[in-house]
């Protein structure tokens, strides 16, 4: 049986889609001009392949140093469980547009993170075969993004590497339709997962299941 966790993951990556159009759309559209004009979808799909393994290492990397101290410390096993909910209400925030709740987390990535990494973007250009489209999926993973990290604080509550690497995963397969349609240039998808009502259903429900987070926790915490 599926770890609701990973279900959980899937959802969240397919509910904030709209948001990844928009943070990576262009990319993935624009990655067809700069590839083969023979194999358009066997380049989008390695590219978002490439992006989902840099999910799961970050994923693995981040549920495998939490999960050292968590073992270690119920408090802060506690404060985990608290913080994957309090950015499950940010995320929901941030996908309805109604804040710039997660806007400090991506200029903090971009500081520490991106702005190094993007230099790495010249060794694969121009993306002329399959293993360069991976690259280029890879690297592009790296791009800060609010939701990433929210899906990250999930995988942080992992027990073990494989499992935060397995919710990146899942939250990577949960972004694919979206992804891979955008990047076969099917426009109608854009509009509607950015039209604003929308946004606020989709951010309604993670908002809601963020409440839900919380209620769990605090029910640790009293028991």
């Amino acid at each position: 049986m599926i770890d609701p966790l990973y279900i959980s993951a899937f959802i969240m990556g397919l509910i904030g889609s709209g948001h990844c159009i928009v943070m990576c759309g262009g990319i993935a559209s624009s990655l067809q001009l700069a590839t083969d004009k023979r194999r358009p979808i066997s380049y989008t799909i390695a590219y978002n392949f490439g992006r989902a393994s840099s999910y799961m290492l970050a994923g693995a990397l981040v549920a495998g140093i939490s999960s050292h101290f968590a073992s270690q410390n119920h408090i802060f096993s506690l404060v985990l469980s608290f913080l994957s909910g309090v950015f499950m209400l940010l995320v929901g925030l941030y996908i309805m547009r109604l804040g710039a709740s997660l806007q400090w987390l991506e200029s903090l990535g971009k500081t520490l993170v991106w702005q190094h990494l993007v230099k790495l973007n010249r060794y694969v250009m121009p993306v002329n075969s399959l293993p360069k489209a991976l690259a280029y999926g890879a690297l592009w993973g790296w791009l800060p993004c609010g939701l990433v990290y929210s899906a990250l604080t999930w995988a942080m509550t992992s027990q073990t590497a494989l499992e935060g690497a397995l919710v990146m995963l899942f939250f990577a397969l949960g972004t694919f339709p979206a992804m891979l349609s955008m990047g076969m240039g099917a426009q109608f998808i854009h509009k509607i997962l950015n039209h604003p009502w929308a946004r606020v259903a989709m951010g309604s429900i993670l908002i809601w299941y963020g409440i839900y987070l919380l209620i769990i926790a605090t029910d640790k915490l009293v028991h």
